[in-house]
């Protein structure tokens, strides 16, 4: 980078920083025309500082000169680092979103005191931007596309980012001639919660057109590698997509090997070199040096005595050892689902109505849904008054009395207050039938401090469930300081459900937690976090993160009855009473 063009971004940085503070518009206007100066600038700007020639340059003024002196004298410049000291980091980065400038920035910092891209990205996804003063649904748009081209190379990605585009290539490659079977391998097909790249195995005829489909994707940006067995390309989004191509015949022992996990083969292939033989993507080799192909992934655990273990579960664990004893879980399926639970509605910050989510709902085959709008202390998100939940109260018992085939739960999403109490009196919180708790506020207590305010609210009856337990946000924000093995304690001792929050944003509780809640007797609900009908869908990433964390269907709340149900959300505050 020349002189001129540091010069240019360090003046242009100031008039944003500038803007960012609110600063006279005219100030900032200097700033931005010695940018552009500089950046036009025909002659050498350290020979005109030497030379004293820099006020000669018309919009250069004595303020601009002297600091472009010192930038040569010194490398830097003060004024600069000064106002950076003062400007809160996540400013700087949403002034880099395309279409988002410094006033807009500003607001959103403000008003929903947005820390990360992250945050910002997820307060679009639930509508928070839709009411504040010279936002709407255009701009919320618009921002969350510049969020996407700001991410295209940041390396990692939402679950939700990438399944969909995964399962679309692999539906495509299915339908080409000669293809005997293709699937998503990788962490996708083992449902972690946020991916590097993508991974597809296609069983084929050698002579098919698969690589050169893969390489010609319109999607496609670029060709990273190409081969006769494996093409890379990267998409337009950043994802980069690696297709292995195999015969007919090694399709299960390939797809096996690049579904993973690493630590999952390396205790296979230790059981396997026990009895003599070698893993591998081509099949199992013998003693002898043949290979020996298998009909099918169950085949290939069968050899070694194992039962067949999900690729949910090949994570490294003691699924090995589980298979061997025949104890390993028939997990939950998505089918299973009966209804769900911690929906919003556009009585706070969701775009759909509780009609139109119960249409959606009984669409999808389910039999009830649980509203549960936030509560008065979310004025950010529309948080419900005690008048609102009246109505809301009223407006459920009147569609529950008209659809007797089909049951809405009436619910809250109740801040945790930071004492621990929840956002409504014991004569409110009588009303619902079921309470979510979640904590959205004081996120720098600390560990003892967040973990004594949970325990203190799940020790309150009409608490039915915990919310988003850590508070995380993929990619965006570490979840707050708390103990969850105290929590999961509190919570079986108390009788109090936790949720798996299925927004792919979140999905909290994680996996490696779910187990441990389980074996404590905790109860689980698969919740969407659902701000419209078709966010209900997210219900899926929630199963995934279930069946990872070894979940069958009768652990989850939402896989029973209406009638079991009602019962079960019932059963805290009446053995307290």
């Amino acid at each position: 980078m020349s002189d001129k063009e540091k010069l240019a971004d360090l003046f242009l940085e100031i008039a944003q920083w500038l803007e960012l503070q609110g600063e006279n518009p005219f100030k900032i206007r200097a700033y931005e025309t010695a940018a552009r100066i500089f950046e036009q600038l025909d002659e050498d700007p350290a020979t005109l500082a030497r030379d004293g020639r820099l006020e000669e340059i018309p919009g250069i003024g004595q303020a601009i000169a002297a600091k472009t002196r010192e930038f040569f004298e010194t490398g830097r410049i003060a004024y600069h680092d000064e106002l950076k000291a003062k400007i809160p980091a996540v400013l700087f980065e949403m002034v880099k979103i395309p279409g988002l400038g410094a006033k807009k920035a500003r607001v959103l910092y403000e008003k929903l005191g947005v820390q990360s891209i992250g945050e910002l990205e997820y307060a679009c996804r639930e509508n928070r931007l839709l009411e504040l003063p010279g936002f709407g649904a255009k701009t919320q748009t618009k921002i969350l596309a510049g969020i996407e081209s700001l991410r295209r190379f940041q390396g990692r990605f939402l679950i939700s980012d990438a399944l969909p585009v995964a399962e679309a290539i692999a539906d495509r490659l299915a339908r080409l001639p000669g293809v005997t079977a293709t699937a998503v391998a990788g962490s996708l097909r083992r449902r972690k919660e946020t991916v590097g790249d993508i991974d597809i195995v296609v069983g084929a005829n050698p002579a098919s057109s698969v690589m050169e489909t893969v390489a010609t994707l319109p999607e496609a940006q670029a060709v990273i590698a190409r081969g006769p067995t494996k093409t890379s390309v990267t998409l337009q989004n950043g994802l980069n997509v690696d297709v292995r191509l195999v015969t007919p015949a090694e399709y299960p022992s390939a797809l096996h090997h690049f579904t993973g996990s690493k630590e999952h083969h390396i205790k296979l292939r230790g059981l396997a070199r026990d009895q003599g033989l070698k893993i591998s993507e081509y099949g199992v080799e013998r003693p002898d040096g043949s290979i020996m192909q298998v009909q099918d992934e169950a085949a290939l655990y069968r050899l070694l005595d194992l039962d067949y273990i999900e690729p949910e579960l090949r994570e490294g664990g003691d699924e090995i050892a589980a298979a061997r004893e025949h104890r390993l879980p028939v997990l939950v399926r998505e089918e299973q689902l009966r209804g769900a639970f911690h929906i919003h509605t556009t009585r706070s910050d969701g775009r759909d109505s509780l009609v139109q989510l119960a249409a959606a709902a009984r669409q999808r085959g389910w039999s009830y849904l649980g509203i549960s709008d936030h509560s008065r202390t979310a004025f950010y998100a529309g948080g419900l008054k005690t008048e609102a939940v009246v109505e809301q109260l009223r407006e459920i018992a009147a569609f529950n009395a008209a659809h007797p085939d089909f049951r809405i739960f009436a619910g809250i999403e109740s801040d945790i207050l930071p004492d621990g109490s929840l956002d409504y009196d014991e004569a409110v919180l009588a009303g619902f039938d079921f309470v979510i708790g979640s904590v959205h506020s004081s996120f720098g207590m600390t560990e003892a401090a967040m973990t004594g305010r949970i325990v203190t609210a799940m020790q309150n009856r009409y608490l039915t469930m915990l919310g988003h337990p850590t508070g995380r946000l993929l990619l965006a924000r570490d979840g707050y300081a708390v103990d969850l093995n105290e929590i999961i304690r509190a919570a079986a001792a108390t009788d109090t459900m936790i949720e798996i929050n299925a927004s792919p944003y979140r999905l909290d509780l994680d996996w490696r937690w779910c187990r441990q809640a389980k074996e404590a007797g905790v109860m689980l609900a698969i919740n969407p976090d659902a701000h419209s009908a078709a966010e209900l869908s997210v219900v899926d990433y929630g199963v995934g993160i279930a069946r990872k964390g070894w979940l069958t269907a009768d652990d989850i709340l939402n896989t029973h009855s209406t009638a079991a149900v009602a019962e079960l959300l019932s059963r805290k505050r009446k053995s307290q009473q």
